[in-house]
């Protein structure tokens, strides 16, 4: 009776967790892969979407921050269902969603059609993405979870990148006639694929202890990311009307109501939808204050250089995307061999990318400012390889900080509040910048609003790389 009593707990205890395989972790990097891939892919397809749609450049903006801000609104949310009701359930229904809206935003037959299909299609890429880390997380421990983290790192810096090369070859292929609409069309067999592959390999996980919705968290996180998020990215184009004033005075009063409603919450014992007591880990703290200007700099980079360099420097989709080729072959190189450096060198490594980062924006801005308007493959490759060797070496190591302290039963909730901060940073560095950029252009003219962005961006890696110092030294 008492070997009964003993014996079974122990097997309890004992039982093995699901296991992700190979396959498993490359069906999950394709589901973290595609939503940033669009979240970039339209920047060079805009100019063409606004002549075959008619639409005014406010317009434009909203199908660029409707995918944005409705993403960045619902990640948390997305990974608070994925423990609730199993992270392989909501991966495969935001998967088979987002290729739904892929197809709707194809076919949109005009402009507001197309950015309610986008708000639609950034809310799957909601419920789907926050699964991937939270499924690393719970289906791997030790050196597997410490190469997938990082492979995680090396899938999102490249996508984004590979996102805006990948939208001019496709607007300037015109598979099929299909011009600007292929870059959602493609998304389609992808998601098939993608689908076939995760009922096949991806295990199902969920938390132990899952916890209900939190519905007035949910409301006011909402509620603080529009007022701020919606008034940066709309305000110019429609010249700053008194409501994105008000919009952004109301801003830090439900920004504050949201971690009086969340700390109230988590002092009484239940989840909240982003735990206060969360933030008491010392690399999730540090590590999301370095994700967001970084993120802020790069989405603002991207932005900016898709529209200088087609509407200033007169390049094609296709010479504008491949121009950024050297980054995105840089990067990749630079995140294979992360993993190594980060076990002899540790979150040194960090800093070291950001000042590898610092040297690359720096040859950019004197590229541009000594060659413009000639400016595209050739003359940027020095300085946009050695910027995303210095961006692979910060991205992917940061991820694994940040979560590196997160129990597996709060995997949902970490790797929601991770993408939530690295998502909203991306919108808001197109907000930020972009507005920089396109205010300054009209005086300036393109070569010194250029100019003067990336030296705004310089400001801001030097910002990560002084943050960088704060992070722990060994890593998880």
């Amino acid at each position: 009776m008492t070997t009964r009593t003993i014996s079974s707990p122990a097997v309890r205890t004992t039982a093995a967790p699901p296991a992700l395989s190979g396959l498993g972790l490359f069906t999950v990097l394709l589901g973290a892969a595609l939503p940033l891939i669009d979240f970039f892919i339209v920047n060079v397809a805009l100019p063409t979407m606004g002549r075959d749609l008619h639409a005014s450049e406010a317009v434009l903006e909203l199908v660029v921050a409707g995918y944005g801000v409705a993403y960045a609104v619902l990640l948390v949310l997305g990974g608070r269902l994925g423990d609730l009701f199993g992270r392989r359930r909501l991966f495969l229904g935001g998967m088979a969603a987002f290729g739904l809206t892929s197809l709707a935003c194809g076919l949109a037959p005009d402009a507001w059609t197309l950015v309610g299909a986008r708000v639609a299609q950034g809310a799957s890429a909601a419920a789907m993405l926050p699964q991937v880390l939270a499924t690393i997380q719970a289906a791997t421990a030790g050196r597997r979870r410490a190469k997938a983290m990082s492979l995680y790192g090396a899938t999102a810096g490249l996508s984004m990148v590979a996102g805006q090369i990948l939208g001019g070859v496709l607007v300037a292929a015109d598979p099929w006639g299909t011009g600007w609409r292929s870059v959602f069309l493609v998304n389609v067999p992808v998601a098939i694929v993608g689908l076939v592959l995760a009922v096949k390999a991806v295990p199902e996980t969920r938390s132990q202890r899952p916890e209900p919705v939190d519905g007035p968290g949910t409301l006011l996180l909402a509620a603080s990311l529009l007022t701020l998020l919606v008034p940066l990215t709309e305000g110019r184009a429609a010249h700053w009307p008194l409501w994105t004033w008000l919009s952004l005075a109301a801003f830090p009063l439900v920004a504050a109501a949201f971690y009086a409603v969340e700390r109230r919450a988590d002092r009484r014992g239940r989840t909240p939808l982003v735990p206060p007591s969360l933030f008491r880990l010392l690399s999730l703290r540090r590590g999301l204050a370095l994700i967001v200007p970084f993120s802020i700099g790069f989405s603002g980079f991207m932005f900016v250089i898709a529209v200088a360099l087609q509407q200033g420097a007169g390049l094609g989709p296709v010479p504008a995307g491949l121009a950024l080729a050297p980054m995105a072959v840089a990067f990749f190189l630079a995140s294979l061999a992360g993993p190594r450096l980060v076990a002899r060198y540790g979150a040194r490594v960090v800093t070291a990318g950001a000042v590898v980062q610092l040297v690359g924006v720096g040859l950019l801005a004197l590229t541009v400012r000594q060659a413009w308007p000639h400016v595209g493959f050739v003359e940027l490759l020095p300085g946009a390889a050695i910027a995303g060797a210095g961006q692979a070496l910060q991205l992917p190591v940061t991820f694994r900080i940040v979560l590196s302290e997160v129990p597996t039963a709060r995997a949902g909730v970490g790797s929601g509040v991770m993408v939530t901060a690295q998502q909203s940073s991306l919108a808001l560095g197109v907000a930020t910048l972009g507005t920089l950029f396109l205010s300054l252009a009209p005086g300036l003219g393109m070569r010194d609003a250029l100019v003067a962005t990336l030296l705004v961006q310089l400001a801001v890696v030097a910002l990560t790389g002084l943050l960088s110092l704060r992070l722990p030294r060994t890593i998880g």
